[in-house]
């Protein structure tokens, strides 16, 4: 029986491979891409999240103008109105982080 003895190499090529300042070049691509498309979902759920939270002062809001007692009315407009302004402080400074 003949054995072949063919030399199987299994060097690799790096002639192929891109320069370290190609490969950073794309990393720092990526990354800018990540956080733009972050900061982009970012934004999607703090505009879903405010009007989320609009639509329940609104009811809120409905209801406390239904009741007929004096005082549920005056602590459900109360709490609308500290929900609102405690939400829009929030929210702003989400979005000044977010740009």
């Amino acid at each position: 029986m003949a054995t072949s003895t063919e030399s199987t190499s299994s060097t690799p090529n790096f002639a192929d491979l891109p320069s370290m300042e190609e490969a950073s070049e794309r990393i720092r691509d990526l990354n800018e891409r990540l956080i733009e498309s972050s900061k982009s979902a970012g934004i999607v759920a703090l505009d879903a999240y405010e009007k989320g939270l609009q639509s329940l002062v609104d009811f809120e809001t409905k209801v406390a103008s239904a009741s007929q007692l004096e005082w549920v009315s005056a602590v459900a407009t109360t709490h609308a109105k500290f929900v609102t302004d405690l939400s829009a402080s929030y929210s702003q400074a989400a979005r000044d982080l977010l740009n």
